[in-house]
């Protein structure tokens, strides 16, 4: 994606709106009582927030899970604690964690819409979920045999994958490039029987992925250029490549004011920066005909919950990388994740649906993807969650959709640190 660039007129407010972003309200919303829906009129573009610079250290391994939370899981598994037990268990019985699994590298992995053409990607996909997979069973077990299977799929890749093809490569690069990292950080930084080809790994990363992903996706549904830069934030950290870092905490700065409406925007959501959608026609058409907003209300969610969950996964996993680096985004989404996460979560469990709302039906399905950002809003913020907490205890444990979320049950039901 192209940067805009910041004029000076609009320096001197920059700072009031970012205090605005950063202050907690008071607003009722879908955890609460419902806020009054707006109706749409002509937007208004707003400076983007600066974005939060690249840590002068990296903090490994670092990419939605850190150290200290690997050693809080490692020790509810070996005492048989739950939910983290029984989440141990799904994950060791599914078909990623087996030791048998044989990797599916191809040099050309062509993804169409909806993956047609599927050439290579669900074997992509899924083996980056493997390689997490394996190196989560090694760091809770201790079992060699789990590290070398990571590395054995990770090696697979990178000894052959060349470029992404068709018009789903960005996205395909976005849901594969999440998961690598992830087993890549666990592996190099905690694995003390040696990676001969991490540099390798690296320079596909850097070469074959980063190059489709780190310039975002302005005019797709905003799960796409999320999942971009959850992926390119994680890749980032692996190479630690401050540029890279910075320039996907600009996108995602700008990205979730435009994939999550709150009350305080105005009449309308905030169009996707670096694009060309600025009229209210125009905003209405791209929040696929909803013309009524209330907080929480996301791009997508009258497409159907479960691109919406997938958008809403992305921007937690992001923040998730983000605080473990030392450099918090959540103080600048809380406010957004809480009311988005609420607002779905609330019709999943039961609430009707208003009229005003996608025409009174809306297509549910949001997904295993609650589970990080309850942790994070509710356990470590304290922020209260009522709908989301109903909702995410009783899909426990949950496991993994086969794109790139996984486990997060286990890796973060009741983690603080």
């Amino acid at each position: 994606m192209r940067l805009k660039t910041l004029v000076p007129a609009l320096a001197a407010t920059l700072a009031a709106a970012l205090a605005v972003t950063l202050a907690p309200t008071a607003s009722a919303g879908p955890e609460q009582a419902a806020a009054a829906p707006a109706q749409a009129a002509a937007p208004a573009r707003a400076a983007a927030p600066a974005p939060v610079a690249a840590p002068a250290a990296f903090t490994h391994p670092g990419v939605v899970v850190s150290r200290p939370q690997l050693d809080f899981v490692r020790t509810k598994v070996q005492a048989g604690a739950q939910p983290w037990k029984s989440a141990y268990d799904q994950m060791m019985a599914s078909s990623y964690a087996s030791l048998t699994r044989a990797p599916k590298p191809r040099a050309i992995v062509e993804c169409g819409s909806s993956s047609n053409p599927n050439h290579g990607c669900t074997d992509e996909r899924q083996d980056a979920v493997a390689a997490y997979t394996q190196a989560l069973a090694w760091y809770i077990t201790r079992d060699d045999r789990h590290a070398r299977k990571a590395i054995e799929i990770m090696d697979a890749w990178s000894a052959v994958i060349q470029d992404h093809t068709n018009s789903n490569a960005p996205l395909q690069t976005g849901w594969a490039g999440s998961s690598w990292p992830r087993a890549a950080e666990i592996i190099k930084h905690t694995y003390t029987g040696g990676w001969a080809n991490s540099g390798r790994f690296a320079t596909m990363l850097r070469t074959v992925y980063l190059p489709e992903i780190i310039n975002g996706a302005a005019t797709k549904n905003g799960n796409w250029e999320l999942i971009m830069t959850e992926a390119a934030l994680g890749i980032a950290v692996h190479l630690e490549d401050r540029a890279a870092y910075d320039k996907a905490v600009k996108t995602y700065l700008g990205r979730v004011p435009a994939y999550v409406y709150l009350t305080t925007d105005g009449a309308t959501p905030k169009p996707p920066p670096n694009s060309s959608i600025d009229t209210r026609d125009e905003i209405v058409k791209y929040w696929q005909g909803q013309s009524t907003f209330a907080d929480g209300l996301s791009q997508e969610t009258c497409r159907d919950f479960g691109h919406t969950g997938w958008g809403l996964a992305a921007a937690v996993h992001t923040a998730e990388t983000s605080r473990i680096q030392g450099a918090d985004l959540y103080p600048q989404v809380a406010e957004r994740l809480r009311h988005a996460l609420g607002f779905h979560t609330k019709y999943e469990n039961g609430t009707a649906v208003p009229s005003w709302l996608c025409g009174g039906t809306v297509k549910k399905g949001l997904g295993s993807v609650t589970e990080m950002g309850y942790n994070a809003l509710n356990g470590r913020m304290g922020i209260g969650m009522t709908n989301t907490g109903i909702y995410t205890e009783a899909r426990r444990p949950s496991g993994t959709d086969n794109y790139f979320v996984s486990w997060e049950t286990l890796t973060h039901a009741g983690n603080p640190n």
